[in-house]
């Protein structure tokens, strides 16, 4: 039995991270983010639409992502998403402050 994260569950921003980086594999829609973040976190992150598509506006809003139109696997239309220059160097810069913060948090819990 697996433990479900939800969004609130999660540190500020980090979602929007954890998109970024999804996708630096290449555009997906929606449903694609999800399971990817679900299979790479064996499980762990479960991210629902009420959480998904908010954090996919913000960055859309802030140029991190573009996003578009297109057939899904399932012939369907779906709006894939797609990282920026901007979303590039930002999700950089979001990755060195994650670490930094994990670091001061493993060395508080490291300390008697």
């Amino acid at each position: 039995m697996g433990l479900t994260n939800t969004p609130s569950d999660l540190l500020p921003g980090t979602l929007e991270l954890l998109i970024l980086k999804t996708l630096m594999n290449g555009a997906k829609h929606g449903y694609g983010i999800v399971e990817h973040l679900r299979l790479a976190s064996d499980d762990v992150l479960r991210v629902g639409e009420s959480a998904l598509y908010p954090a996919l506006q913000r960055l859309l809003l802030k140029g991190w992502v573009k996003a578009e139109w297109g057939t899904s696997e399932n012939n369907r239309r779906a709006r894939y998403y797609t990282l920026t220059a901007r979303g590039r160097k930002q999700l950089a810069a979001e990755r060195a402050e994650f670490d930094r913060m994990v670091g001061a948090i493993q060395q508080v819990l490291g300390t008697t």
